[in-house]
């Protein structure tokens, strides 16, 4: 492709004119001196850009290769538009001036700023030269590091040319096919000043082979070197495809006046430059007039045409960051300049000494500017002009990892990802043969939550907390212990109150009647002790409602294993003593010395103190205590007592467990005495129901948790209890009661026949 003038980048020689304007009008600053320049094109070509180099170098017009004239020679050299090697600047180019940012910071902006977007799916666009491959090189590690991928990469030439038409139609093939894949929405490209020249061509392609009204939604990110320009016939074609992009510019800002500068530059009669025609022909589309001839031209200039009015493309009026860059590189050799004269202003001869321009005797130097970059975004307007809106920028000196600062307004922008994201309440899992950024999504396993996007790896909730229905955040348990309020510890409390009520009335039916034949030749005292300790029995129930705390769970268990082991004893002196009393009416028996209250009383005294000793061995030792269960119930704490030790629990249960079994073989052996003496009958069903009632409570007691181990051991004791109160004492109620008439001396020691 033959390319004519840039015009655009005209306002490079327009800064560097001001600059040097600006110098040669300050008093202080180099006084008594001006300043001066040359500009060689390079007309965009690697051999003209060596040429003019050696033009600088060889004054002599006559080049020697590999000749070196004066080894003790350093040339200082400024750059404002290429980002070389850090290592290779030392190496080989010592005095090299780089006025442009280190370009390690703008490969962590593009670093950041795909991660900001969500952007993990990307395309890579490198020129094809040393550059693009040291691009890849350095920018594919960083990528990732930060868990981003390159979707492709397609290597571009720096130029279109048109004589490789193979190598061309591979390339523009290619990257329709990367067009077409709706995952890859960010584009990254790299490259130099034409590439997006280059680029438009290919999308014109993409766009003629779609269909005529194609759409082309891709978010282009270009870097520092890239410029939006078209020339020649590309004028007309627009950059439309380019709406939206992200670009990378070196920091800059506007000069004061330098716009004023700009007014004042007129085709007629004025000091031009070499370049000047060329660039106001190309640039408005006309043609400058020689006034000494008189010859008419179609399309002639009239040097009223304004370079605000040119559309971007062609010429941006506000200053550019390699503008400003050379702006401030002139800057930096002036004062240079003036360090060094100042330091040789007492000598005489300085003027001389200027002009040969003795740089050699300064150090080597090389510094980078720390203006950092900035972040535009691009506005295409339907005039196929643009505007560059700064929506962020590189800050070098900000903390390392926090250097891309965005501002809130910037436009959404699509994601670019190689599949959806993993919503929270799931996780990543990487989908086999394909690069880490292809991943599928599975739930989080039970009891796991994700609370973001894309997750790696599900984690546990802390204790007290539980995963929600969709595990996307994890919700604080409630405590929970059976209370009286609801509607299970409501029915416990009744059934608890109630037997406590139908005791109390047994026992106030037995002291009313108390001198009755059948209250008598019960054990009158042994059964008003069993009655207490049945009614002590339910109302212990109730220790076992309510928040657990501190005291009631030292008491609960204690006070139920004693009173009930009282009670039980009661039974057990009741059989024994029926036992005995039958013994004891056979002729010559010497059982009746043992038969009386002082037996009885010694039963019970003796096995409820075993019991109450087994109590205070482990309250002593190891005593239940308030705990709160983490594990047993997913959505629940559940507030216990802790029994402290099993041991000593289940030893309390087993003491218990002996006494019912003693009661019921001997009742049982009893069973088949004289009716004066059948309350053995009753005994016998009450214990069975009873050992019943706790062989049954082990295994549900231990297959169950929180408030349920509660209701279970509570609905024990009333079973029980109610078992004794009803089994022992109906029968005998009933005859008081109901059957009056069976309540006297003779019905109880008639005997069976």
């Amino acid at each position: 492709m033959f390319l004519r003038m840039i015009t655009k980048f005209y306002q490079h020689i327009l800064s560097l004119a001001f600059a040097v304007d600006e110098i040669n009008k300050n008093p202080t600053l180099l006084p008594n001196v001006t300043l001066g320049f040359h500009i060689y094109d390079s007309y965009y070509d690697a051999m003209a850009t060596y040429r003019t180099t050696l033009d600088l170098l060889f004054k002599s017009h006559k080049f020697v290769p590999n000749y070196i004239c004066d080894p003790r020679k350093k040339v200082i050299a400024l750059t404002y538009g290429s980002f070389p090697h850090k290592d290779m600047l030392i190496s080989q180019f010592p005095s090299l001036y780089c006025m442009v940012p280190n370009e390690r910071l703008q490969y962590m902006g593009i670093v950041q700023l795909l991660q900001y977007f969500g952007w993990t799916w990307v395309g890579l666009i490198p020129v094809d030269n040393n550059s693009g491959e040291l691009f890849l090189q350095t920018l594919e590690p960083l990528l990732s590091q930060h868990e981003i991928c390159s979707a492709f990469t397609q290597r571009i030439p720096q130029i279109s040319h048109f004589d490789n038409l193979d190598k061309l139609t591979d390339i523009v093939a290619n990257l329709h096919l990367h067009f077409a894949d709706n995952n890859v929405t960010a584009l990254l490209v790299y490259g130099e000043s034409l590439t997006i020249s280059w680029l438009k061509t290919i999308i014109l392609f993409y766009v003629f082979r779609k269909t005529e009204n194609a759409s082309f939604s891709k978010v282009w990110i270009t870097t520092t070197q890239i410029d939006f320009i078209l020339t020649g016939l590309q004028r007309g074609w627009g950059l439309q495809q380019f709406h939206g992009a992200i670009s990378f510019a070196i920091h800059s800002k506007e000069l004061l006046g330098f716009q004023e500068f700009l007014q004042h530059i007129r085709p007629y009669g004025m000091q031009k430059d070499a370049f000047f025609n060329d660039f106001w022909e190309q640039a408005f589309d006309c043609e400058l007039q020689d006034p000494s001839e008189a010859m008419e031209v179609d399309r002639a200039c009239t040097g009223e045409e304004k370079m605000e009015n040119l559309p971007a493309p062609s010429y941006e009026v506000p200053m550019t960051g390699q503008s400003y860059s050379i702006y401030n590189g002139v800057y930096a050799v002036a004062h240079a300049l003036h360090a060094m004269v100042s330091s040789q202003s007492c000598q005489r001869g300085f003027i001389s000494r200027v002009n040969q321009l003795v740089l050699q005797d300064l150090q080597p130097w090389q510094r980078e500017t720390e203006g950092g970059f900035d972040i535009m975004n691009i506005i295409i307007f339907p005039n196929e002009s643009y505007q560059k809106v700064k929506v962020g920028r590189m800050d070098p000196n900000a903390p390392e990892g926090r250097e891309l600062i965005i501002n809130e307004y910037i436009i959404t922008l699509p994601l670019s990802v190689c599949n959806d994201h993993c919503q929270p309440g799931s996780q990543k899992k990487r989908k086999e043969a394909e690069k880490f950024c292809c991943y599928d999504c599975i739930p989080c396993a039970e009891g796991k939550i994700s609370n973001k996007k894309d997750v790696a790896d599900c984690f546990q909730c802390p204790e007290d907390e539980f995963p929600n229905k969709d595990r996307t955040e994890c919700i604080t348990k409630v405590i929970s212990f059976l209370s009286f309020d609801e509607p299970l510890g409501i029915t416990l409390t009744s059934v608890a109150l109630f037997f406590c009520l139908i005791t109390a009335m047994v026992l106030g039916i037995f002291i009313r009647h108390k001198d009755t034949p059948i209250v008598k030749a019960n054990n009158r005292d042994l059964t008003y002790t069993l009655l207490v300790s049945l009614l002590l029995c339910f109302h212990s129930s109730l220790l076992f409602l309510g928040q657990p705390g501190k005291i009631s769970c030292l008491l609960r268990q204690p006070t139920f294993g004693t009173i009930f082991s009282v009670a039980v004893s009661c039974v057990l002196a009741k059989t024994i003593t029926v036992v005995l009393a039958f013994m004891a009416t056979k002729p010559g028996s010497s059982m009746r010395k043992w038969v009386g209250k002082g037996l009885s009383n010694s039963i019970v005294f003796c096995f409820a103190l075993i019991q109450a000793c087994i109590c205070i061995v482990w309250l002593a030792t190891s005593p239940p205590f308030p705990d709160f269960d983490l594990h047993s119930a997913t959505e629940e704490i559940i507030l216990q007592c802790n029994e402290g030790s099993v041991a000593m629990f289940y030893c309390v249960l087993g003491y218990m467990g002996l006494l019912a079994i003693a009661s019921f073989t001997v009742a049982f052996l009893a069973r088949k005495l004289p009716d004066s003496f059948n309350e053995a009958k009753f005994i016998t069903f009450s214990m069975l129901a009873f050992c019943s009632v706790w062989v049954s409570f082990v295994p549900t007691y231990m297959s169950t948790k929180g408030k349920n181990m509660v209701a279970v051991e509570i609905f024990s004791i009333l079973a029980s209890s109610a078992g004794l109160l009803g089994c022992i004492f109906s029968p005998k109620c009933y005859i008081i009661v109901l059957k009056p008439e069976l309540n006297n001396r003779e019905q109880i020691v008639r005997r069976k026949m």
